[in-house]
């Protein structure tokens, strides 16, 4: 993405980008104008559709920013030099990590994707459907190298992780009695116990 600057040194797309997100997660995408977006990012509209051409752009990159995250790091943990069930673990501590971390993207995300344009929707669809695939060979590995049980198919275990991943944003809160990584363990946890032989 572009890094043109402007006002306070931030990147313009950046603004804008925290800008939607904001007032997506207190007001909704519906009720979100783009007029809203670009005097909260002290940008004018030239500049948002320089940058994104449409609300509905804005709001696919919300999402999409975090999946890139999440699929350079689930990247770096499945071509570890390490046993499978330690890459399985932490990759699957890592994606609750990263979505409590941007918890506003996630619930954002969840609630307004059927907002998206059809052929947005079907890109996030394929980028999502990659991400689990990945996920997805790890337990296969494990599963055809012995180390987990095969008594459950892949596409169940990973649809059961997500599960949970996906409901965060509904009950999670940063002042609970849990942290980020505290709720990342137990989940990790209750996915290799279901693995285990």
């Amino acid at each position: 993405m572009p890094k043109t600057m402007e006002g306070d040194g931030t990147p313009v797309p950046r603004r804008l980008l925290a800008a939607a997100t904001r007032l997506f997660a207190e007001q909704g995408y519906d009720r979100t104008s783009v007029q809203e977006i670009v005097e909260a990012a002290g940008v004018t509209k030239g500049a948002l559709y320089h940058y994104f051409g449409s609300k509905d752009d804005l709001l696919h990159e919300v999402y999409a920013r975090v999946l890139r995250l999440q699929q350079e790091r689930l990247d770096a943990f499945a071509g570890a030099d390490a046993p499978v069930e330690e890459r399985l673990r932490g990759a699957a501590a890592d994606v609750v990590v990263t979505t409590i971390e941007n918890l506003d993207d996630a619930a954002i995300f969840w609630r307004s994707m059927h907002h998206l344009s059809p052929e947005k929707n079907k890109q996030v669809r394929a980028e999502r459907r990659s991400y689990h695939e990945r996920f997805r060979a790890l337990i296969e590995e494990g599963q055809e190298s012995g180390v987990f049980s095969k008594a459950t198919p892949a596409d169940l275990v990973v649809d059961y992780h997500f599960g949970s991943v996906h409901h965060l944003p509904t009950w999670y809160r940063p002042d609970g009695p849990l942290s980020p990584q505290q709720v990342a363990d137990h989940l990790a946890d209750l996915l290799l116990r279901a693995l285990r032989p």
